[in-house]
């Protein structure tokens, strides 16, 4: 039985950021799916939609500042 092998945090923020536009190859998505920590997604997700928001935030300060 083969030992998977599981990829670093910041290949996993990678995936997540690229998943947020939508275009991944398909061999690419296989891949991540393999190799991913899935705790690891959802840490990455997490802080990528917090980052979102954080710079939508920002953006509306600014545009609607007087």
């Amino acid at each position: 039985m083969e030992a998977k092998k599981r990829t670093g945090f910041a290949a996993t923020i990678k995936a997540v950021l690229w998943s947020f536009f939508g275009i991944r190859k398909g061999k690419d998505y296989e891949s991540d799916a393999a190799n991913l920590n899935p705790v690891h997604v959802i840490i990455a997700a997490v802080l990528a939609v917090a980052l979102f928001i954080g710079i939508l935030l920002t953006i509306i300060h600014f545009v609607l500042a007087k």
